[in-house]
């Protein structure tokens, strides 16, 4: 076992100088220092935790998929922009964040060619005289899509391209990276992490392309970070991206992988087999919750909460949903690719072998190409780049305004709008509940999934069960502390004393955003799902229905100003009418804003032209918290 060792910049580079370009040996275990150790001094310490927002989930030039949409912002840019500062898009406006600097954020680039293109497009550079290099730059269309496709499809393979594969250059924009967040983390205030994304790929045909389905996972360090960063060039079996995760761990280097999208995954990510077809085994169950405690529930490309084909009885099932696989038109396999079924395959196997594979907490995230996350519907500029920057590209308003929506012309703008941007999302963020803003104390609470998922609005959600949970709890002042003592909170489990427990949900408004509706519980079994109303804005659930009365909330389409009242906060203990303490159960809680414009809406409306027909024109943002697992007793 080689020794953790702190090195500088320039150590670091001739550390890489001497390794070899392919081999994933000593130089992995070589860490770089990023951050100075958390501590319990900050000036935000809580022992009852606060909720901090970030994105865990933003790309610059060194995306290969982002510098060729003409990104030309880097790393410290996002973080700039995370904290507040304005940043300009590559389609040339100015991008702020919408309610102000977040908490924590990382950039996470595709490891895959990292920092390859610019290289082939920096005149000098030895990659800028390959003839791929004067085809991906060219001004013929033909060339420049054959050249990035050859790109796409060997990161789908894994097969390098020998003569632009460069690991020294690759490793060298890591570390800049790492540099970067470690420029930017500042205990108390903002967190950073190290992280990075493997970008595996499956697909049904074998067209050479990046076309299929998503198999991505985000890679985050708690603290020091590796040499190199182990990507699809390596291998395009997660499954082995888990072991040189174990053997970093071994070495000292701690990290978790966030699987995203599974709603496109092609029925893929929660499948019941590995990566190859074998049987799943505990063995296999507890290596992936070892390394991905957590999974993506919603971004830009949808939401993998359900489907209304999975949740028929589900109303608030239809929401943001996107099917189109990768760089494709082809749609998504549904089974397989959503949070809900998921839980409902773990508890299964759980109940008949033994072991959950699928026993994950939630988070949410951008997916921004442009350095910049658009959170907010009334401020929105999707996440590719020159593509989808402008609303006639991503087909919120028409390209011919003198025609209605159903005689606009047919080219591969007006598609590409029609299948895949006017279908993405504004969304989202992470919440998390942490003793403090560092590194330690976020990760700690990804880790043990205290975590909760918003769809952009940054609404705090706090869930705990307990069977000592007493009777009007809800309004005790010091309602945080008991709940912690007597119960356990989102991410944990709940072993069955033959009692019926009770569930505390509590819920407050994002005062930049809509006020909310009401919170509902989601109860999923290995054979059934429930969804209960358990807080409402106006009056109490119906005991027979649990359903809300009609609040009378909706939306002014004229103005996209919103009517009615909501709620600021919602707080109440809940029991279980369907309890059966012989059952395993996963219990979460989603929030429902009252309805608001949806971003299409908003620029139709700023453009003076008629809302897309194909597009939802409002809805209701939410929050998603990690589960909690009852189990029963012995």
């Amino acid at each position: 076992m080689n020794t953790l060792r702190t090195v500088s910049t320039l150590a670091l580079a001739a550390a890489l100088a001497a390794c070899g370009t392919n081999d994933t040996g000593s130089q992995e275990t070589a860490t770089a220092d990023t951050a100075p150790a958390a501590t319990a001094s900050a000036p935000d310490y809580a022992v009852t935790r606060n909720a901090y927002f970030g994105d865990l989930h933003i790309h610059t030039r060194n995306s290969f998929d982002a510098y060729i949409f003409n990104v030309r912002r880097t790393a410290d840019d996002a973080y700039r922009f995370a904290k507040g500062e304005t940043v300009q898009h590559p389609s040339g406006f100015d991008m702020t964040i919408a309610g102000g600097p977040l908490d924590f954020y990382a950039v996470t680039d595709h490891a895959e060619y990292l920092g390859i293109l610019p290289a082939m497009n920096t005149p000098g550079t030895e990659l800028s005289e390959l003839p791929r290099s004067k085809d991906m730059f060219s001004t013929d269309p033909v060339k420049i899509t054959a050249a990035f496709q050859g790109v796409g499809a060997s990161v789908r393979s894994g097969e390098k391209i020998e003569d632009m594969f460069d690991q020294h250059l690759i490793n060298s924009i890591w570390l800049e990276n790492v540099e970067a967040a470690a420029r930017h983390n500042e205990p108390g205030v903002f967190t950073t992490f190290a992280a990075y994304e493997y970008t595996s790929v499956t697909t049904n045909s074998d067209d050479g392309t990046f076309g299929g389905g998503n198999l991505h996972r985000n890679v985050f360090f708690r603290g020091a970070a590796p040499l190199r960063a182990f990507s699809t060039l390596d291998s395009t079996n997660p499954e082995d991206l888990w072991d040189w995760m174990d053997a970093q761990r071994e070495e000292g280097i701690e990290s978790i992988a966030v699987p995203h999208n599974p709603n496109v995954s092609d029925g893929q990510m929660f499948k019941l087999e590995t990566y190859d077809g074998a049987p799943l085994s505990a063995e296999y169950a507890e290596q992936r919750m070892r390394n991905e405690p957590l999974v993506e529930v919603t971004q830009v490309k949808g939401t993998s909460e359900t489907h209304p084909d999975l949740s028929p009885n589900d109303e608030w099932a239809d929401f943001e949903i996107y099917t189109r696989l990768l760089g494709s038109y082809d749609v998504s396999a549904t089974n397989g690719s959503y949070v809900r079924e998921a839980y409902g395959l773990g508890l299964k196997l759980e109940e008949e072998d033994g072991f959950n594979p699928f026993k994950f907490g939630l988070v949410a995230a951008s997916d921004s190409h442009v350095v910049g996350g658009a959170y907010a519907e009334n401020d929105y500029w999707s996440k590719v780049g020159i593509v989808d920057g402008l609303p006639i590209n991503r087909g919120s308003v028409p390209v011919d305004p003198e025609k209605s929506w159903e005689d606009q012309p047919v080219n591969q703008q007006t598609q590409n709008a029609t299948e895949w941007f006017s279908r993405w999302s504004a969304s989202g963020l992470t919440g998390v509940w942490a003793e403090e803003n560092t590194r330690d104390s976020i990760f700690d609470a990804f880790r043990r999934k205290e975590t909760f998922a918003t769809t952009g609005p940054r609404m705090k959600v706090r869930f705990f069960a307990s069977f000592d949970f007493e009777d009007g709890m809800e309004n005790d002042a010091n309602l945080a502390g008991k709940a912690y003592a007597q119960g356990v909170t989102m991410g944990g489990d709940l072993i069955g004393d033959g009692r019926a427990p009770s569930f505390l949900v509590w819920a407050q408004q994002d005062p930049n955003a809509a006020p909310l509706q009401r919170a509902q519980v989601v109860k999923v079994t290995s054979g059934s799902e429930q969804v209960f109303d358990v807080a409402c804005h106006t009056g109490a659930p119906d005991p027979d229905t649990h359903r809300c009365p009609d609040n009378g909330a909706g939306v002014d389409l004229t103005t996209c100003a919103p009517t009615g009242e909501g709620a600021a906060e919602l707080k109440t203990v809940w029991s279980d009418p369907s309890f059966d303490a012989s059952e395993r159960a996963s219990y979460y809680v989603r929030v429902l804003e009252n309805p608001t414009c949806r971003w299409s809406t908003w620029e139709a409306l700023a453009a003076g032209t008629p809302p897309r027909p194909d597009v939802p024109l409002t809805l209701q943002e939410r929050a998603y918290t990690s589960p909690i697992w009852y189990t029963p007793g012995n």
